[in-house]
């Protein structure tokens, strides 16, 4: 997604640069564009970025599967985040928590209201994870600086009117026609868009931030589909 809705951050903490001859440069072929954590490719094949590190309070809602919430978590701890789960079903997260970080706690994981404060700051940033069921609680995880939230909705549930208008940026995987229609309300997606949305393969998104429209493919990289499996919208 362009724009500063979505892929738009504050850029990281900067290094020293390296140096190369010049005759060297042709055979480097890098990404060039804002910091961030990749979620997949859009339709022309371009892969796109959210910037969750920001000093500035981000919530992120994604109505959807297990397996892409648990992509994007590998990813932002490959960004050097410190990623919180907050979950009550600790055991379809802890083999990821266990890979993560080789051994160090990148990746913590917490019951349902017990997230500690995480002290997140712009050197150690933090990304939450709120994988709570249909009706994740009120509780005392909100976003601040340096500190995002991602929260998990398997479908549309009472909570969800609220979390789509409060969320800066929301994805939405396969749903329901019923579910489609009420989140293309409350979203202001186009009747094409609505339509689209219950006929989506896995790993497909709708991400949605203002006025600004995505369709994002995720796919595994050889290690994620060998810790994660292939993706799925069912878990």
């Amino acid at each position: 997604m362009r724009g500063a809705g979505m892929a738009r951050g504050l850029r990281g903490p900067r290094h020293p640069g390296h140096t190369m001859p010049i005759g060297d440069l042709g055979a480097l072929s890098l990404p060039v564009g804002d910091d961030g954590v990749v979620i997949g490719d859009d339709a022309e094949g371009r892969p796109l970025m959210v910037g969750f590190h920001r000093s500035t309070p981000y919530d992120v809602l994604l109505i959807g599967g297990l397996w892409t919430a648990q992509v994007v978590a590998l990813r932002a701890a490959g960004t050097g985040a410190r990623v919180a789960v907050e979950t009550g079903r600790a055991g379809v997260w802890s083999g990821l928590a266990q890979a993560a970080g080789a051994g160090l706690d990148c990746v913590t994981l917490h019951d349902v209201g017990r997230v500690p404060p995480m002290g997140a700051t712009v050197g150690s940033p933090v990304v939450v994870v709120r994988d709570c069921g249909m009706r994740p609680p009120r509780g005392r995880v909100v976003s601040s600086p340096w500190q995002s939230v991602l929260t998990l909705l398997p479908y549309l549930s009472p909570v969800a009117p609220r979390l789509l208008r409060d969320s800066t940026l929301v994805g939405v995987q396969r749903v329901s026609p019923q579910e489609a229609e009420q989140i293309g309300r409350i979203l202001g997606l186009s009747r094409a868009e609505s339509d689209a949305l219950p006929t989506l393969a896995d790993g497909v998104t709708l991400w949605c931030s203002g006025s600004e429209r995505s369709w994002v493919m995720t796919s595994g990289t050889d290690a994620e589909t060998g810790l994660l499996g292939a993706a799925r919208r069912m878990d």
